[in-house]
């Protein structure tokens, strides 16, 4: 290890990688060099004269990579507290605002909160989608994170769903994938890279076939990647049978969106042999077990990965708490299979946050591990708090006893994005003021509706 030439070195940190080589390391050493994890090793290994910009001396602390969280809807913040309560997702519940009802200045206060909260909790990445994403997204991105994102892609005419009406319209269709294949024209790699963009069919029941079939031909035509929703209620698998005569999975696979580079997220209405064809196809499952718990339901997780399936973690439209999501999705495993096993312990929740995320991303190379070359995203728990002490084993604190407000450190692309618990490039307050004047006003308007 060269002495000299650092943007920023951590010391005194616990280290859990997520790296198999090497998944935890004491007392380490993390530099970064040209938004790069230039350095990841143990301080015994490197001299103490090392010279950086920056050093940030932090004992007590666990160093984990940026949590990668695949599905978010971050403008649903205005939902909080109230549609957990109403039995299924906002856009099928009456007397709820809808992403129809949602001005443009309202998408961007209530997503600028969405980010701050993910970011303050740890995702360095959120894989989100929802409306307005042409304004949100560099709102967003300013926030200090990565943020892929899309409008929902539909040809349903969403203003009628809530009342039990799936109306499909083709000019809807156009429109919608439309503003995505544009979406991507203008911001794919924008924000130095940290902004991409994703294809999002909204899910089977509220998209065509047809849509479908041209979603997975833009798909490959423009090399990008989708997300969607699968199986996520009896309501879904119920209308897409009396349509199309066939399960969701067997529609996503017929029109040529079932595949390794898509993330589904839910998956919860399959059956063993609905489970095989999603395992076979290698989908990434965007597993969500705190918001589906909520709502009386759970995903076979181990049956989908042992049928081949990658899970991977999202909130979805609950709060940002990624550590949190770990637990739940450890404890929601450990209940379908009876008992405590080997493959469902604190590591395979870690890295279903980050690793297993970042490859569903197609972003393995760059991130999901603390390894040499890989971009600088990190995130620096704070454990000198009575909960997380004695620290016997840092991993098992982390997962069974953390929470995201322990985050006191995130870096993303080697730039300090939060310090103290608190952002560093956007006032906080703001966005808390901004985003309760656009959910009181949404709010007010559907009561009144």
């Amino acid at each position: 290890m060269s002495a000299t030439g650092y943007d920023l070195v951590l010391r005194e940190v616990t280290a859990l990688t997520v790296d198999p080589a090497r998944p935890l390391i004491e007392d380490a050493v993390i530099a970064i060099r040209d938004h790069r994890l230039a350095v990841v090793t143990s301080a015994s290994e490197v001299p103490r004269d090392v010279t950086a910009a920056r050093t940030l001396t932090l004992p007590g602390r666990v160093v984990t990579p940026g949590f990668v969280n695949v599905h978010t809807h971050a403008i649903l913040t205005m939902c909080r507290g109230m549609a957990e309560d109403m039995g299924f997702a906002p856009a099928y519940t009456p007397g709820v605002p809808k992403g129809s009802d949602v001005r443009p200045d309202e998408a961007r206060a209530l997503a600028r909160l969405g980010a701050l909260e993910a970011l303050l909790f740890g995702s360095t990445l959120i894989n989100d989608t929802y409306v307005h994403a042409d304004v949100t997204v560099s709102a967003m991105a300013e926030i200090g994170g990565r943020v892929v994102t899309c409008g929902r892609i539909h040809d349903v005419d969403f203003t009628k769903v809530a009342d039990g009406r799936w109306e499909h319209d083709a000019k809807i269709g156009d429109e919608t994938l439309g503003a995505a294949l544009a979406l991507a024209e203008r911001w794919q790699g924008e924000a130095d890279g940290r902004i991409g963009v994703q294809l999002s069919p909204h899910a089977p029941d509220t998209c065509s076939d047809s849509l479908l079939r041209r979603v997975a031909d833009a798909s490959r035509r423009h090399g990008l990647r989708v997300n969607t929703h699968l199986a996520q209620s009896r309501i879904e698998v119920e209308r897409v049978r009396a349509r199309s005569g066939r399960h969701p999975a067997e529609l996503l696979d017929d029109t040529g969106l079932l595949d390794d580079r898509l993330i589904a997220a839910h998956c919860i209405f399959l059956d063993d042999a609905d489970v095989a064809r999603v395992g076979r196809a290698g989908v990434t499952v965007a597993h969500v077990p705190k918001g589906n718990a909520t709502g009386g339901m759970i995903a076979a997780t181990p049956k989908l990965r042992r049928a081949g399936a990658r899970l991977a973690l999202g909130t979805d439209n609950m709060h940002a708490d990624m550590i949190e999501v770990m637990r739940w999705a450890l404890a929601m495993a450990r209940v379908q299979e009876g008992h405590v096993t080997d493959d469902w312990q604190p590591e395979t929740a870690l890295a279903m946050a980050t690793r297993e995320g970042a490859i569903a991303m197609g972003l393995g190379d760059d991130l999901g591990s603390l390894t040499v070359g890989k971009k600088a995203d990190l995130v620096v728990v704070d454990f000198r708090r009575p909960h997380l002490t004695p620290c016997t084993s840092a991993l098992g604190n982390l997962v069974h006893a953390a929470q995201g407000r322990d985050v006191e450190v995130v870096i993303v692309d080697g730039r300090v994005v939060v310090e103290g618990g608190r952002a560093t490039l956007v006032d906080e307050d703001e966005i808390r003021r901004e985003a309760t004047v656009a959910a009181s006003a949404l709010w007010s308007r559907a009561r009144s509706g």
